[in-house]
């Protein structure tokens, strides 16, 4: 079953979320807490939405998103920021029902783009995603400023 989470999910989500970065090969890179997943997804005016999949009672996958916006379209779109399933769970058509939630979200309000990222290394999620029609945007190049070198940008 896919459902929105509620604020009652955040440690379940924060647990996921780590565990997403382990799989990434990351693990020190997720810093959130506890506190901040309730504040930006539950808080009175949240920056990203989650929705989670449950088996028998239990969350076994998360799929977190926020809107984005196209100039060219004139339109906001979804942009997915996670989408992980325990590996116990895998292969049961969990990541599938977690997209298709995602895209009758975009036709129900009139968003025309559903995009995310994938390691270059994760073959596994390439394929998947490209048995489901996603094309992949290999003529952009990602660009991030953080850390040090944002706070001097900002400064």
């Amino acid at each position: 079953m896919i459902r929105f989470a509620v604020k009652e999910d955040s440690p379940r989500i924060l647990q996921l979320i780590k565990d997403l970065a382990d799989y990434e090969k990351a693990p020190n890179d997720a810093v959130a807490t506890l506190e901040q997943i309730e504040e930006t997804i539950f808080g009175p005016s949240p920056s990203a939405f989650c929705h989670v999949a449950e088996v028998n009672g239990q969350v076994i996958g998360i799929a977190i998103w926020f809107l984005n916006y196209s100039t060219w379209l004139g339109k906001p779109g979804i942009y997915l920021e996670d989408l992980y399933v325990d590996p116990a769970y895998r292969g049961q058509g969990h990541g599938l029902a977690f997209l298709k939630t995602l895209a009758k979200i975009c036709v129900e309000r009139g968003y025309e783009r559903f995009q995310w990222w994938v390691l270059d290394w994760n073959e596994p999620s390439i394929e998947f995603y490209k048995s489901i029609g996603a094309v992949a945007m290999d003529e952009w190049t990602i660009y991030r400023v953080s850390g040090d070198a944002l706070k001097k940008l900002g400064s």
